[in-house]
């Protein structure tokens, strides 16, 4: 049987980059929260344009799509859901609620996990829905010749309820140990759930409104604000692959919990990172709009459309941003790629 034991946090040397990370987030906190009180109208633009990214990115992750402007109805419920994925995706939306709105009423326990998983999945009368499966689940991989194989066989359902049990009580455990670090212990927990892989269906996502509980729980909102979620559909390889040398072993009791707390925390960072840098002109005084739509466009890889121009500066309206490119495109500094709706511009 697995054993769940996290008490190697309190005196684990961790690699670098998972310290440097951690590190930086704390700065990276304080600054929010300097920012948070002098801007309260523009958290609460990010946190409505990020709800719409995490429910799109969460479910984009697990192959649930569909276009961006329903998804942005359904987030919004100025639609209701017109297919399987669309209930899926309105599932998700009612779940992250719960998280977003109720965080500091919802813990780390089986009434409650079971509960957010009811919410996920009764959007589809899943009969499933808030129950541990009863059949087994093996993940399978497939490769580019089409050729199936076991990547990684999880605890049988016979034993995933004693697992789980196990798992919560050691993680509570952990979380009154003052030597180990709340932010530490957050990852090592979900790639445990991960691996127990408690449910028939949705585990992923569930794991993914785990993290954001437990982050939100511990003082880490950047996710309300960049959606976590979407961070990690766009490194999505990475996710996959350390999420595969961390439950390498996990079986016997061997596996090594480093590879996913790396991934996670420096997504957590580039969350960090990405809020600071939508809000770091907005206590410039002298940056004028053009120039601030400006910049975006320059510190972009990829061409920018109206619309990502608007999520990364919700302060500046639409109609402004508009007028900006218009006179950016005529004085020649950036081009327009595109048109109509589809329309993007870069530099010249």
């Amino acid at each position: 049987m697995r054993r769940f034991d996290y008490s190697f946090l309190a005196d684990a040397s961790l690699p670098a980059e998972i310290v440097n990370n951690a590190i930086g987030i704390g700065k990276f906190q304080i600054k929010e929260s300097v920012r948070k009180e002098k801007f309260p109208t523009v958290f609460t633009k990010l946190e409505s344009i990020a709800k719409v990214q995490s429910v799109k990115g969460s479910n984009a992750i697990e192959g649930i799509a569909t276009s961006d402007e329903r998804i942005e109805e359904i987030v919004n419920q100025k639609s209701a859901p017109l297919n399987h994925n669309e209930l899926e995706i309105a599932g998700y939306r009612d779940a992250l609620a719960i998280v977003h709105e109720n965080h500091e009423n919802v813990d780390i326990s089986e009434k409650d996990i079971l509960n957010l998983h009811a919410i996920m999945q009764r959007q589809n009368d899943n009969i499933v829905g808030g129950k541990y499966k009863r059949t087994e689940n093996t993940i399978v991989a497939i490769d580019n010749q089409g050729s199936r194989s076991v990547r990684f066989q999880p605890i049988s359902s016979q034993d995933t309820p004693k697992a789980m049990e196990q798992l919560i009580l050691a993680f509570i455990d952990a979380r009154q140990n003052d030597r180990i670090n709340g932010l530490f212990l957050i990852p090592c927990f979900v790639l445990d759930f991960l691996c127990i892989h408690p449910f028939l269906d949705g585990n992923g996502r569930i794991s993914r409104l785990l993290s954001l509980l437990l982050l939100y729980k511990n003082g880490f909102d950047a996710g309300k604000y960049i959606s976590f979620e979407g961070e990690i559909n766009k490194r999505k390889s990475d996710y996959y692959t350390a999420l595969q040398a961390s439950s390498a072993n996990w079986l016997e009791n061997k596996n090594d919990y480093f590879p996913f707390m790396q991934n996670f925390i420096s997504t957590l960072y580039v969350c960090y990172k990405e809020l600071d840098a939508r809000l770091g002109s907005l206590s410039d005084k002298k940056m004028t709009a053009r120039l601030r739509i400006e910049n975006a466009i320059k510190n972009s890889i990829l061409p920018l459309s109206k619309q990502e121009i608007a999520h990364i500066l919700p302060d500046i309206s639409v109609n402004t941003i508009a007028i900006a490119l218009g006179q950016l495109v005529k004085d020649g500094v950036i081009v327009k790629v595109g048109n109509y709706k589809d329309a993007k511009y870069k530099l010249a």
